[in-house]
């Protein structure tokens, strides 16, 4: 039974993989993607180990699980497609159009759901895993305090000096009968 369930969901995995790894391949690049998908792949697996060795019930049945990651990876690529294309139509079952980020808000949620009532096998809390290594990821990349201050700053000197040499639109009229004298 586990190879049949387990086989159907490396299926899904590599059509997901493919679905939305080659647009993202095609906006980030080949190195970038890779790094990406092995990030979170890793980060995914790492997080999970991590929460099987906490005290409670959930967490614990994770100790006699298959873990590998790259469901996690997946997952971030969901995450990373939702992002950069929110609006594109997803269909879910291959039946219903969802947005990208709503599709990804509810995968996360029956993989939250299935993690609490998971009795073993296949580890959901992997997918979770995922989707916070690739948001970390994608977002942290951009957070530099230095360079953050400095942004708000040139900004700030922008609106300025902005403000000091505004142009005014003014002199001609729509009106084209307008007297000249």
């Amino acid at each position: 039974m586990f190879l049949h369930g387990g086989l159907f969901h490396v299926l899904f995995n590599m059509l997901a993989l493919w679905m939305f790894g080659t647009e993202l391949e095609r906006v980030w690049g080949t190195r970038y993607f890779v790094r990406f998908y092995l990030v979170t792949g890793i980060g995914a697996a790492i997080l999970t180990v991590l929460f099987s060795l906490l005290p409670f019930p959930v967490a614990r049945q994770l100790q006699h699980a298959i873990i590998i990651g790259a469901s996690g990876a997946v997952y971030g690529l969901l995450l990373a497609y939702a992002l950069y294309f929110p609006d594109r139509p997803i269909y879910m079952y291959f039946v219903f159009p969802i947005p990208a980020k709503y599709f990804v808000m509810i995968m996360g949620a029956l993989a939250f759901y299935a993690s609490l009532s998971d009795s073993g096998g296949s580890a959901n809390a992997t997918h979770l895993g995922g989707l916070l290594v690739g948001y970390l990821y994608l977002k942290g990349a951009r957070i530099h305090p230095i360079s953050e201050l400095k942004y708000h700053y040139v900004k700030w000197r922008m609106n300025r000096f902005r403000r000091k040499f505004d142009v005014y639109s003014g002199g001609r009229s729509d009106e084209w009968d307008r007297r000249v004298h």
